[in-house]
């Protein structure tokens, strides 16, 4: 919602980007054609975890902010927004959306460490509670949205991928899964569970990343990506509903 530290495109940016690419297509195919397209493309959208990672939840900088707007008005916000971004893609011609919600962020290895407990992953109570709150009631409101927008936009197709609940299963049952590691990553600086300093030139790399659930501080790693991607492709609809990315794409 916000641009920020990194030089993140925020999605306002990237819609007018699409936006742009659109009329380029139609103005090189024609309207019919390129509408039809379009129409018939897939388009995936994941936003949230930056806007509390590096909003919300900042240390220290975000405390002024935090004490003027509550958790249930912050995310109210972000709800109100990304309906209207929604709606835009839905004007320019998106029908077939897949809008992955917010992961459980508490367990990421940089709030484990600036906000959790120290207690390893294979206790209870390991992921900071707080922001896994924060992710929790978002969700519930964008899976209102994604429901109203389906029923109230002819001919939509919104999926509701929850990744929330993908991501906290692997992270549960890691060793199930394959990885041997589900609270540190794997490239690391400082920081019981790695998550202090970003991944970069000085940073130290555990001998097979495969077997890490977290590549660094805050994203996954390839392996966690690629189980993560299958099930929201073919995952049962506790995964994604009402279908499955497979579905939508050849069924729908």
């Amino acid at each position: 919602m916000v641009l920020e530290q990194g030089g993140r495109i925020n999605l306002d940016a990237q819609i007018d980007n699409y936006g742009s690419n659109r009329r380029d297509m139609i103005a090189r195919h024609g309207e019919v054609a390129a509408v039809s397209q379009l129409r018939g493309a897939l388009f995936s959208v994941t936003m949230g975890s930056n806007d509390f990672i590096n909003n919300y939840l900042v240390p220290i900088l975000s405390v002024p902010e935090r004490a003027v707007t509550p958790p249930e008005a912050f995310i109210n916000g972000m709800i109100a927004k990304y309906r209207q971004q929604l709606i835009r893609l839905y004007l320019l011609d998106a029908r077939k959306v897949v809008v992955v919600n917010v992961g459980p962020i508490g367990c990421i290895p940089y709030l484990r460490d600036i906000m959790g407990t120290g207690v390893p992953s294979s206790a209870a109570g390991a992921c900071a509670e707080f922001p896994n709150q924060l992710a929790q009631s978002f969700n519930r409101k964008l899976r209102a949205l994604v429901n109203e927008l389906s029923v109230s936009l002819a001919g939509s197709r919104f999926l509701y991928a929850d990744a929330y609940r993908i991501v906290s299963d692997i992270i549960d049952n890691y060793r199930s899964h394959g990885f041997e590691v589900a609270d540190s990553a794997c490239c690391y600086v400082g920081g019981r569970f790695g998550g202090l300093v970003p991944c970069g030139p000085t940073s130290r790399y555990c001998a097979d990343r495969s077997k890490y659930v977290f590549w660094d501080a805050y994203h996954p790693s390839d392996a966690a990506n690629a189980l993560i991607a299958r099930r929201i492709l073919d995952g049962d609809p506790a995964d994604i509903s009402p279908v499955n990315v497979r579905q939508l794409v050849f069924h729908a």
